[in-house]
């Protein structure tokens, strides 16, 4: 399988627009815009599609993060972030254009992201991040962006993965969770590609 975008090349920047945060003295919010993918080359057999974007270098303590005066050293040990799952994407799908699931930030979260006929959803992790938080605080659902923090001394790489499914339907239901996903497509994924961008918010990693 094959998987690209128009909006950027496997291992090069994501563009501000397709983020969440962008760099403004030293944050400001992004337009947030879901990118361009499109995929190809599909095994025989091949049902429908889960898609996936994954940060796997969010800092595993907070105690630096986003701190004037101090750094998320790149050292620190790292977890993954969900920034979208989707599922029962159908088979005869095999494009998505740019912003046709995401055009903006929406506090407290999508209720009904864009998607393929079909398609469900799940809870990304914002939801965690933005727990407490009176202004944002609530369920993320659907894509939502790169916003590493501005602190951080570690260029993030986001990993858009496209995976072939053997069946029409997986038993998920809108709001399902990383863990939920992968337990539910265990034994079904045929195939899989991914494509990688890469974002900073911080300038002395992104010069």
């Amino acid at each position: 399988m094959h998987l690209r975008s128009d909006n950027f090349d496997n291992g090069q920047p994501i563009p501000p627009g397709f983020a969440f945060g962008k760099i403004a003295a030293p944050f400001a919010l992004s337009d947030n815009r879901s990118p361009h993918l499109a995929w190809r080359d599909a095994p025989p057999g091949t049902r429908s599609f889960v898609l996936t974007c994954i940060d796997g270098d969010v800092p595993s303590r907070g105690d630096d993060v986003n701190q004037a005066g101090r750094s998320v050293p790149a050292e620190l040990p790292r977890v993954e972030f969900a920034h979208w799952l989707m599922a029962n994407i159908p088979a005869e799908c095999g494009e998505l254009a740019a912003g046709a699931c995401s055009d903006e930030v929406t506090p407290r979260g999508k209720r009904e992201p864009f998607g393929p006929p079909g398609s469900v959803q799940g809870v990304n992790d914002f939801t965690g991040w933005f727990s407490g938080d009176a202004d944002m605080g609530g369920e993320y659902l659907g894509y939502d962006g790169p916003c590493p923090p501005w602190n951080d001394a570690l260029l993030h790489h986001y990993r858009f993965t496209i995976h072939a499914i053997d069946v029409t339907t997986l038993p998920l239901v809108k709001g399902f969770s990383r863990e939920q996903l992968r337990a539910a497509m265990a034994g079904h994924v045929l195939d899989e590609a991914t494509l990688t961008g890469i974002y900073s918010l911080n300038p002395a990693v992104v010069g």
